[in-house]
């Protein structure tokens, strides 16, 4: 699934995440925020604002690769519990967010946004995760 010639990730995007690799549909990214172990899938598709704007075949894809992702997080972050996610409400462009939640987060049981302000990731660890991730992803 060769990504749309057209499609860039969204500005804000790309100032708050961390890119961690591609799958055939979506980027696989790091949201910069050390809270909760977040990540974010966006698809490689122009003009994309809904899960309905995918066809049938890349919606097919872009389950496979939120359960891909979703798995792996679970595996790495030993966490209580996954949210996934795909709001919208602040960036338009289409992304879903996968987020590891424990029951002793600052959130818990709230939904993470604006609860705590963003907390910069130790660059040891964050790569640490990364590595870990990419591996359980399938992403080399």
């Amino acid at each position: 699934m060769p990504p749309s010639s057209t499609w860039t990730l969204h500005a804000q995007l790309q100032k708050d995440t961390i890119d961690i690799g591609d799958l055939p549909l979506s980027r696989v990214l790091v949201i910069k925020d050390a809270n909760y172990p977040w990540l974010m899938l966006v698809p490689r598709r122009a003009d994309t604002v809904e899960i309905i704007d995918l066809d049938e075949v890349e919606q097919g894809q872009l389950m496979t690769e939120i359960n891909r992702v979703s798995r792996a997080l679970k595996e790495v972050t030993k966490c209580d519990k996954l949210n996934v996610a795909a709001l919208g409400n602040m960036v338009p462009q289409l992304h879903i967010h996968i987020v590891a939640r424990r029951k002793t987060d600052a959130a818990w049981p709230r939904p993470v946004w604006g609860v705590m302000p963003p907390l910069a990731h130790d660059a040891a660890e964050v790569q640490t995760f990364i590595s870990e991730l990419r591996r359980k992803i399938w992403l080399g």
